[in-house]
């Protein structure tokens, strides 16, 4: 079976271009689409209808920088063993808890600027930890770039907090 980059065509890679990614998904849509099959049978209906939602779930996986990187890894044989596995950096367990107690802070004062400054300390935390994923996906280091996507899980589930903080002070 084809993994997700064959089934675009595309080299497996973190990196992707987003752009040959949608026109690859769209030929591959265009070629599957339920709507050509109207008149076929229905076990070729049936798998017009498999590789549409496999296309759609490869695409999916493919945009998504964090899910792509985690394929990556399982596609090498690496289980990001994210249930298991919440072992971090000491550094890493310690600006966590310095931003849980400035998003306590900025909650408790209603301080919406001080959320702000947290959001674009997480962004650039995000695009950083990202930057190294892709840097030992290239290098074929699975085991630590797979550290790095729990990292990166890590702070987007931390970043749909301080979303969730700002929803809660705007209302």
């Amino acid at each position: 079976m084809q993994n997700h980059f064959e089934l675009f065509n595309l080299a497996p890679r973190f990196a992707v271009d987003t752009a040959t990614l949608d026109a690859a998904y769209r030929d591959v849509q265009s070629r599957v689409h339920p709507d050509r099959f109207v008149n076929a049978t229905d076990a070729e209906k049936r798998v017009a209808m498999q590789w549409a939602t496999r296309a759609n779930e490869a695409y999916q996986t493919l945009k998504n920088p964090q899910k792509r990187a985690r394929y990556l890894c399982e596609l090498h044989g690496v289980d990001l063993q994210t249930e298991s596995n919440t072992a971090m950096p000491m550094a890493f367990l310690m600006q966590q808890m310095e931003w849980r107690e400035e998003l306590a802070e900025a909650r408790a004062g209603k301080d919406a600027e001080a959320l702000d400054g947290l959001d674009a300390q997480l962004r650039a935390a995000r695009k950083a930890q990202l930057q190294d994923i892709e840097k030992l996906l290239d290098a074929a280091d699975y085991a630590a770039a797979a550290q790095g996507v729990r990292a990166l899980m890590f702070l987007e589930k931390f970043g749909e907090e301080v979303s969730f903080a700002f929803d809660s002070i705007e209302a």
